[in-house]
């Protein structure tokens, strides 16, 4: 799964603007199949997770063998991505049982910033449907077993379909992954941009060397629902926001979260394997 083409500049993501994600492969923040790209040893997140699992082996970006109807996928979500939103309450689909697959990769686009924001609620100020992002990550070679002290970064457009860049820091964060491999951000149902499905990045980093790097779809029933409420309704949204897209109708629906009512808002809950 890759990043649509484009040379824009990070400054400015909205729709029209022709500032969407690119399919850079030369970035340091790439996947290379049957490893992990390095992360520089000299930032203050370097320090963070030495003290976490130094060590793990390099993370793949190729899907290993796994059940049918979950081939490829990061881990099954907690309801399937096609059903509506209502169908399973939170308290089942945390109980879940995740997949032993591993993490499709995807490029980090030129939006993504090497900051240290360690926090749970990114929102900051931008306003949207809130949406709660309970992330677990586990070792698929070792029976999916819950990875701690990992460090897991999110970073995604505002209502508007803009990206912070530059000194602006809102809707990205990290978390530090708990004994049971779980972190939780708080922040908004993004809005669309650039002719691509809307979406969030993240980034899981076991140690100081590795790290795997993908995004999460949107069910496109949800997201039509969500842009005719303010402050998205402020612009036009596109039909069909999600099959617009190549990346998306090739291999989005393994990246797509089952979104459940919580207040509100959202609850997603989704288990990212890594080698």
């Amino acid at each position: 799964m890759a990043e649509n083409n484009d040379t824009g500049n990070g400054t400015d993501a909205r729709s029209g603007a022709g500032a969407g994600d690119s399919n850079d492969s030369s970035s340091d923040d790439s996947i290379t199949s049957g490893g992990g790209a390095v992360s520089s040893p000299t930032s203050r997140r370097a320090l963070l997770l030495a003290a976490g699992s130094a060590g793990a082996a390099a993370v793949l970006s190729a899907a290993c063998a796994a059940p049918a109807g979950t081939r490829g996928a990061a881990g099954v979500p907690s309801a399937s991505p096609t059903r509506p939103p209502t169908a399973t309450p939170p308290e089942t689909a945390e109980a879940a049982a995740p997949a032993c697959v591993l993490a499709v990769g995807a490029g980090a686009g030129p939006y993504y910033l090497d900051l240290d924001l360690v926090r749970s609620d990114i929102t900051q100020g931008r306003g949207g449907v809130p949406l709660r992002l309970d992330l677990t990550v586990v070792r698929v070679p070792d029976g999916c077993r819950p990875l701690a002290d990992a460090g897991v970064e999110v970073w995604h457009a505002d209502a508007d379909g803009a990206y912070s860049t530059g000194k602006d820091t809102f809707l990205r964060g990290t978390q530090i992954t708990d004994r049971t491999g779980r972190c939780v951000f708080h922040t908004i149902v993004p809005g669309w941009y650039a002719g691509l499905a809307p979406h969030i990045h993240f980034k899981v980093r076991p140690d100081t060397r590795t790290e795997t790097t993908s995004q999460f779809f949107f069910p496109e029933n949800l997201l039509t629902q969500v842009y005719t409420r303010r402050p998205y309704a402020r612009r036009t949204a596109p039909e069909h926001p999600n099959r617009r897209d190549s990346r998306y109708r090739a291999t989005g629906e393994t990246m797509t979260l089952a979104l459940t009512p919580d207040g509100n808002g959202y609850r997603a809950a989704y288990t990212v394997g890594i080698a």
